[in-house]
């Protein structure tokens, strides 16, 4: 008897879960909304299972329980049983499979107006490219990918010569358009999925795979990786912003061709001298770094990163914090460099100054720091040198003060916090790894002792 009001109580408490639950599917943003229809088909179907099987097996312990002077019938075969059994079965799973196989087929068959663009996933970031004026994207190879060229265009290709690319992890898209994702993997498997759109598809390297949707609700959804890909895999996020067209099409215009990337002048040293004249007060004549006054080491430091931390404080990404007090002080001299091309030669010059290794001032256990640096490694490399395609910046030889600063911030929300800031996003993410003071003042050390061991 126990074990049958178990049994009731156990299907009583599902239902009311079920019903009563707060973990529901997230608002629908697009037109698959057949999608969550398959699935609640699926879960009243197998929820009339265990609802059934369950309350039959509780009344089979009451009828049939035990009484003396009582014996059991023995039945092998029952056909009729046997056929009732076999029918059920086979009309829960046709009932279960049938709807999918239709949406299925909407699923894969592309509105012929959709709008086509490229989705593009390395580890641990995503970027995209929409087709130019002539609306034809340009052919692709692996073996073009490159730092200068991250996507891999094949550079004798008209087609792909007025291609927009953005190098960004925020997705922008036209409210009420059909649209056609092109999925293309660079390194290793990864997914696209944003929950609202109940579309997801993998991107497998040496393929080309994709899904379509409509956006029908305007606002910011998350984009994830839903494919275990490597270390960073829970920080390899995106944004997808839907809005009005009117509004995509500026935010478009705002994103370089691949023929202006391909044409983008570099900075001149000379130039960029006198302008460093503003940074060489704080952080030395040499790009050397001074602890005093709180400036890290640049020279050295990846062009690239230098670059985008410019335009971030430019952009109110970084330095905006209340508690951040000397990026608040940062925040107005990189406002002295007015465009991108005062930014390429001061950044030229910077490049032309002696890249001497900053010296230790951090104490701590470098055998202690060198477990937690793997998962570091990943990106910054396991020389510390810094990786490009990874947005990991160097780390052997620079500024080990600064270097604690920025992951403490990172673990308070103080840098990595603002929505502009992606790669800050992950790096906020990773640094949660590092639990207390000590482990930061370890990992650093043993950056630091990397530098003897070059």
């Amino acid at each position: 008897m126990t074990l049958a009001i178990v049994l009731i109580l156990l299907v009583v408490g599902s239902v009311l879960f079920h019903f009563l639950s707060p973990w529901w599917f997230t608002p629908l943003a697009s037109n698959w909304g057949t999608i969550d229809d398959t699935i609640s088909i699926t879960l009243w179907v197998t929820g009339f299972v265990f609802v059934a099987v369950n309350l039959f097996m509780a009344y089979a312990v009451i009828r049939y329980r035990h009484r003396k002077g009582r014996r059991a019938a023995y039945e092998p075969e029952n056909k009729k049983l046997e056929g009732w059994l076999t029918g059920l079965t086979a009309l829960g799973v046709v009932a279960m499979l049938a709807p999918g196989l239709f949406v299925w087929a909407k699923f894969v068959d592309v509105p012929e107006d959709a709008a086509v663009f490229e989705v593009v996933g390395k580890q641990w970031h995503w970027s995209y490219r929409f087709p130019g004026k002539d609306g034809v994207m340009g052919t692709v190879d692996a073996r073009y990918v490159s730092d200068k060229n991250p996507f891999g265009l094949n550079p004798d290709d008209p087609n792909g010569q007025d291609d927009v690319l953005v190098a960004s992890p925020e997705l922008h898209l036209p409210i009420g358009k059909p649209v056609k994702a092109l999925l293309r993997s660079i390194d290793v498997l990864h997914d696209f999925t944003v929950p609202q759109f109940r579309v997801k598809m993998d991107l497998v390297p040496g393929l080309v795979s994709y899904v379509w949707f409509t956006p029908t609700r305007t606002g910011k959804f998350d984009l994830l990786c839903e494919e275990l890909c490597g270390v960073a895999h829970f920080a390899m996020r995106g944004r997808v912003v839907v809005e009005e067209e009117a509004a995509f099409n500026a935010w478009l215009s705002n994103y370089p061709t691949f023929a202006q990337t391909s044409a983008q002048a570099t900075g001149h040293a000379a130039a960029g001298k006198p302008l460093y004249a503003v940074c060489g007060s704080c952080h030395g004549l040499q790009a050397e770094g001074n602890l005093a006054l709180n400036a890290p080491k640049l020279s050295g430091q990846g062009d690239w990163y230098l670059k985008r931390q410019l335009k971030y404080y430019k952009q109110g990404a970084r330095g905006t914090h209340e508690k951040d007090v000397f990026g608040k002080t940062m925040a107005p001299m990189a406002a002295t460099l007015s465009d991108d091309a005062a930014i390429e030669n001061v950044i030229a010059y910077i490049k032309t100054l002696p890249d001497n290794p900053a010296p230790a001032t951090v104490k701590g256990d470098a055998k202690n720091g060198q477990k937690p640096f793997v998962t570091c490694g990943a990106c910054h490399g396991a020389d510390g040198r810094g990786i490009q395609a990874m947005n990991a910046p160097r780390l052997a030889g620079m500024s080990d003060w600064y270097m604690v600063t920025q992951l403490k911030n990172y673990k308070l929300g103080i840098r990595g916090a603002h929505p502009k800031d992606m790669y800050g996003n992950q790096m906020a993410l990773m640094a949660a790894i590092l639990t207390d003071d000590q482990a930061i003042n370890d990992l650093v050390a043993y950056t630091d002792s990397l530098n003897t061991l070059r």
